[in-house]
């Protein structure tokens, strides 16, 4: 993995110089599906990832230039962190969410994925895909390769959910320099 020089403020420092502090994010409806701190969010989204070895790491809407996993450094806040993806490259958003995010992405395709049935069911006009049944390890394997069928299909021109509602015209939101809750 290569490393790039960045500029870094102590994290009590970023957060004290734009008045915020770190008990601000969780968001109030993560709190309410039961995230009780920034460091459980952040367990949440390390997971996601799965078990490939991290390849690189990016700033805020560099290019990805390496195969493989990368991470980039965006902001937790959806418009703003796709925005720093497409800006990098991304020609496609394989959107995760928990509490059912009304996101959208016009400037690139985005298959929006519940993560409970539930959810799903109760945006069903909104989520393109729902791994609650992937719960063991044969439904993860089944679900997985549906799920990679469903990327494939939107790639090739099949539209999202979102797409339809018309979710996304405004989704183009630069990560402007201070915090970001």
């Amino acid at each position: 993995m290569r490393q790039k020089p960045r500029l870094h403020l102590p994290t009590s420092l970023f957060w004290a110089t734009n008045g915020a502090t770190l008990d601000n994010n969780p968001s109030r409806g993560n709190r309410a599906g039961g995230i009780t701190t920034i460091w459980e969010k952040s367990l949440g989204a390390v997971l996601k990832s799965g078990t490939t070895p991290l390849n690189d790491v990016v700033g805020y809407a560099e290019p990805v230039t390496a195969p493989g996993l990368t991470f980039m450094d965006t902001p937790g806040y959806d418009p703003v962190s796709a925005t720093g993806m497409v800006a990098g490259g991304a020609n496609l958003l394989a959107f995760t969410t928990g509490r059912g995010s009304l996101f959208g992405s016009r400037p690139v395709p985005c298959l929006k994925i519940s993560t409970t049935s539930g959810l799903y069911d109760r945006m069903r006009g909104d989520i393109d895909f729902d791994t609650g049944p992937a719960m063991s390890h044969t439904g993860q394997l089944t679900y997985g390769t549906v799920l990679f069928e469903a990327l494939v299909d939107m790639t090739s021109g099949t539209g999202s959910k979102s797409e339809a509602l018309g979710f996304g015209t405004e989704e183009i939101v630069p990560w402007r320099m201070g915090a970001v809750l």
